[in-house]
């Protein structure tokens, strides 16, 4: 008998959709469903980046993460009114920035801007994971049609990129937490891999007590499995299949 909530084995994946094109004026964009988490990413490319690369011929690439209002049980006030943005939010736009520039070469961007923004229309649980992994089609999205319009010669992303949670609930490993085993969770755990196999961050936590490198070690394993699996998702998408 599964230990989780919603009976899912211990290394499943939630199911996973996507939609490209979501958006309409966008150069890149998708609708990411992760279970009943869903994010809308949208990749938008401005002819400018900021002042510290001026001159530089190369690009940037930057994120902007928010969630709706009531997205989640209870109804979040939005930055614009409380005239400040959240501090998670702040540090999760980082996050989804530093990771899509781990996969991107920016001197064959050129000194153009890309502006992704996730913003979190249903929240249960891995809303940073699965922007990062939306937002990498909307960003592969803008960059072939940078392509397509000749402003640039070849698509500059290096790797896949995904993203994916993992923790200990219940004296269990699982992969991919909704809202109830994060918010119960032992370990809680966000991984970030390319296509390769390579790390480009881990932000993990004992929310109990701590935890030993074999509990690392298994988690990370975890991660690993259940990032291919995304990756292969994003492949078969982005193969139109």
């Amino acid at each position: 008998m599964s230990v989780r909530p919603d009976g899912r084995a211990p290394d499943k994946l939630r199911r996973v959709r996507i939609i490209r094109g979501y958006m309409k004026h966008a150069e890149g964009s998708v609708l990411i469903e992760m279970g009943d988490t869903r994010v809308i990413c949208t990749a938008s490319v401005e002819e400018k980046v900021p002042p510290f690369l001026k001159g530089t011929g190369t690009g940037w690439i930057t994120a902007e993460y928010a969630m709706l209002p009531r997205s989640t049980q209870t109804r979040i006030i939005r930055d614009a009114v409380k005239g400040r943005i959240n501090g998670r939010s702040q540090e999760i736009q980082r996050l989804i920035g530093r990771a899509l520039r781990a996969v991107v070469d920016l001197e064959k961007l050129g000194e153009r801007t890309v502006w992704i923004d996730c913003d979190v229309v249903q929240a249960d649980g891995g809303t940073r994971t699965a922007a990062i992994t939306g937002a990498f089609i909307a960003l592969y999205d803008a960059m072939e049609y940078l392509v397509r319009t000749g402003a640039i010669k070849e698509n500059p992303i290096t790797d896949y990129l995904a993203a994916v949670s993992v923790g200990i609930y219940k004296g269990t490993p699982i992969l991919d937490l909704n809202f109830e085993e994060d918010s119960n969770a032992e370990v809680d755990m966000n991984v970030v891999m390319t296509g390769s196999g390579k790390f480009v961050e881990i932000q993990g936590t004992a929310e109990k007590r701590p935890f030993d490198k074999e509990t690392l070690d298994r988690l990370l394993a975890l991660a690993a499995k259940g990032i291919r699996e995304l990756i292969s998702f994003q492949k078969r998408i982005l193969e139109g299949k």
